[in-house]
């Protein structure tokens, strides 16, 4: 766990040092997106991964492969909701800064009478407000970044 939250940082210092001033806007040009991720030596669009990191801070950060483009948190518990808890796992699939270029999923469980979880269904709307926020991250970072 401390590996990956190292790595985490690691990645995080590389975005900064590297200032991300070479990206297109939102549509992103490939050519631009692809020379930042190729500086940063990862697979994916690093304003995604970056905002994915950003946005899901709060939950336990289980896994990061930046090359694959996969985020995986571990189970969260909200402090008001004590017998519910969610997992959520983040997929990059471009270069590019491209709404269709994200997917978030999330697996929630309902804590029992017994004390034992159950999986139950996720609210329709979660998955897609998650992908939003993280979509609005990327861009406040792509236009501080000068994209």
């Amino acid at each position: 766990m401390g590996f990956v939250r190292g790595a985490s940082i690691a990645l995080s210092l590389a975005l900064a040092a590297t200032g991300l001033s070479a990206c297109g806007g939102l549509g992103g040009g490939r050519a631009a997106d692809d020379d930042v991720s190729a500086r940063l030596g990862i697979g994916v669009n690093a304003f995604l991964w970056r905002a994915s990191l950003d946005t899901l801070s709060f939950m336990p950060l289980a896994s990061a492969d930046p090359w694959g483009g996969v985020i995986t948190y571990d189970w969260y518990v909200n402090p008001q909701a004590p017998d519910e808890r969610f997992k959520a796992t983040v997929f990059i699939l471009d270069r590019r800064l491209r709404a269709d270029a994200l997917n978030v999923s999330v697996t929630k469980e309902v804590r029992g009478a017994d004390g034992q979880w159950t999986t139950t269904p996720v609210a329709a709307q979660t998955e897609s407000d998650l992908e939003n926020a993280i979509l609005t991250r990327a861009r406040q970072l792509n236009l501080a970044a000068g994209g």
